[in-house]
């Protein structure tokens, strides 16, 4: 016998329907965790221009050594990592 005769017609679109939900509500997941990866992107970038300004401007000023304008750079880098973590997670 054909499997599809053993189908009740609101059965089959019943199925049809949950289905149609199960694709929906993956595609609805997937672009909330796109904005998120992009807002984490925003985050990072704006983190290493700051982290470059930080150490910019620590040299001009000339009041520290180059290392310590480095650890001034990596404290700015990581706080935006930080930032990045929480808008994922």
């Amino acid at each position: 016998m054909n499997a599809s005769r053993n189908l009740r017609p609101g059965r089959a679109i019943g199925l049809l329907i949950a289905a149609g939900m199960l694709v929906l509500s993956g595609g609805a997941m997937a672009t909330d965790q796109s904005k998120q990866r992009q807002a984490g992107r925003d985050v990072n970038q704006a983190a290493k221009h700051d982290a470059r300004a930080t150490k910019i401007d620590c040299r001009q000023e000339n009041n520290k050594s180059n290392a310590a304008c480095r650890q001034d750079k990596r404290e700015t880098k990581q706080d935006g990592r930080q930032e990045k973590r929480e808008i994922k997670y």
